[in-house]
């Protein structure tokens, strides 16, 4: 027998932190290959939630008591904590948000109401998530602006030669994610926020696939926007971030309207708060935020660079293993890309093979991922999507291979 390949990443370890993981599934030890639809949560991450409801739950700001001091100081910490973990310059350029796709629709509403108009354009891979397509489609409609969709090559690699020739002084915005959700793709940011920034045009990065990967640098990477969710963070749902660089965000008028976001109101007019307040109406997530920041702190414990070394090596076993399925086509072959792995079965519809892998405990995704323009170019429904962190293990490789080996002699 093949013998697994080892890392000197100890990762009976880190799953020991992550209750979820020890568990049966029909009568089978879960493997969890869904990450990148959504991570599992360490323990000090579910820890700080209970502290917070146990111990200090109140609202935020301007609380006249020691519950709501200690819940905003505790708030208020928990955006230090994401600002340096993406070496923002300043809190105030880190806005609370639903998840990644609120994010995108603030920045459409806010800055594309306010600075896109006919004539003007949008680009689009498109490998996007539709999350990174329908909000530039809905303000291009409002605006009279267009969405413009870069190429992507059969590999699954954006086009750079097209981005180029499609650069020019109509380019308004360019929206890309740093990681593509369906296949796997680390797209080249910083070459391309340098090529769109020659021309004048601003872009925004969707990091929700990347933000677990690896360490992030806004300031070098000098994108102008920066969106990603806390729940692919292992932290909560419910809870997404805004990075804007601050002198657009200073510029762009409020998402919504109603409490905290205002400085004065009156029936003959209102005026709006500072940053980051402006763009966060109403009650807070607390706890969601709290969340998150305890799953940062619990990453920055971690070592990061063996993290990303045995997730590269998880990706090397699976494609490797998945090469020698007969029948099997790997969907999204980019030269460079983080732990996703998509495939089809000959003759075998994505949805049979999930349910069936379901049978035997192991989790995937299964289906066209909020990524339809891409499906379409490869002309499938979908895929069969296993995706890794750095708490799966070869183990886990094996067991998705030898479910599919019974997928495989049960459908054909």
């Amino acid at each position: 027998m093949k013998s697994v390949p080892q890392t000197a990443f100890d990762v009976q370890k880190i799953r020991a932190d992550f209750p979820i993981l020890n568990q049966s599934i029909n009568g089978k030890p879960l493997v969890y290959l869904d990450n990148a639809a959504s991570t599992q949560k360490p323990q000090a991450m579910i820890d700080a939630i209970v502290h917070y409801y146990t111990h200090d739950n109140s609202n935020v700001h301007r609380g006249a008591h020691t519950l709501s001091d200690r819940a905003t100081a505790r708030f208020e910490s928990a955006r230090k904590t994401v600002a340096d973990f993406i070496n923002a310059k300043s809190t105030g350029q880190i806005i609370w948000t639903r998840g990644a796709t609120e994010s995108i629709n603030l920045v459409a509403a806010s800055w594309g109401g306010a600075n896109l108009k006919a004539g003007d354009r949008i680009l689009v891979p498109a490998l996007e998530h539709h999350s990174n397509i329908v909000p530039w489609q809905m303000i291009a409609e409002k605006t009279g602006a267009s969405v413009v969709a870069v190429p992507v090559d059969e590999t699954g690699t954006i086009d750079m030669a097209a981005l180029k020739a499609l650069l020019d002084d109509r380019v308004k915005l360019l929206a890309v994610n740093h990681v593509s959700n369906a296949l796997g793709t680390i797209n080249p940011i910083e070459q391309m926020i340098k090529l769109a920034h020659a021309v004048g045009a601003k872009v925004l990065v969707d990091g929700a696939q990347a933000i677990a990967h690896w360490p992030l640098d806004v300031q070098a990477m000098d994108c102008d926007f920066y969106v990603f969710s806390g729940h692919k963070l292992f932290g909560p749902t419910g809870i997404g971030v805004l990075y804007g660089k601050r002198e657009l965000l200073e510029q762009m008028p409020p998402y919504q309207g109603g409490g905290e976001m205002i400085e004065t109101v009156s029936f003959d007019g209102t005026t709006f708060n500072q940053l980051p307040y402006k763009f966060e109406a109403g009650t807070p997530d607390i706890a969601a935020a709290i969340g998150l920041a305890a799953a940062i702190d619990y990453l920055n414990l971690q070592d990061r660079a063996a993290m990303a070394a045995h997730e590269d090596a998880l990706l090397a076993y699976a494609t490797a293993k998945a090469l020698a399925v007969p029948g099997l086509k790997i969907i999204g072959t980019a030269a460079s890309k983080a732990a996703v792995l998509g495939f089809t079965l000959d003759g075998m519809h994505p949805s049979d093979i999930g349910m069936l892998l379901d049978q035997q405990g192991v989790a995937v995704r299964t289906g066209h991922h909020c990524a339809q323009p891409i499906m379409q170019q490869y002309g499938i429904p979908g895929t069969v999507r296993a995706s890794f962190s750095f708490y799966n293990t070869f183990e886990d490789i094996d067991r998705l291979f030898v479910a599919l080996e019974k997928v495989r002699q049960l459908l054909s």
